[in-house]
């Protein structure tokens, strides 16, 4: 049996979403803070491909840390 799709979200979205709801961009990296995602990427979230999303969520702990900007809250710790 196929298990129900989530009605709040819109048709065809992955229900794959970084965000954490701390939505401020660091003016040093254009990085959100919460998530690590440019405002490009914020922008045209809902129109990515569930691959290309993703792909932008597994480079986003290393695009952190490499901008010096603290671990997301919804980063599992390592270990």
């Amino acid at each position: 049996m196929r298990p129900r799709r989530d009605a709040t979200i819109p048709y065809g979205m992955s229900q794959d979403t970084p965000c954490i709801a701390v939505c401020m961009i660091d003016p040093r990296t254009s990085l959100c803070f919460g998530c690590g995602r440019t405002l490009p990427e914020i922008a045209r979230w809902h129109r990515m491909e569930t691959a290309e999303r993703r792909a932008v969520m597994a480079e986003l702990p290393h695009r952190m840390a490499d901008a010096g900007l603290p671990r997301m809250a919804s980063d599992p710790k390592p270990g």
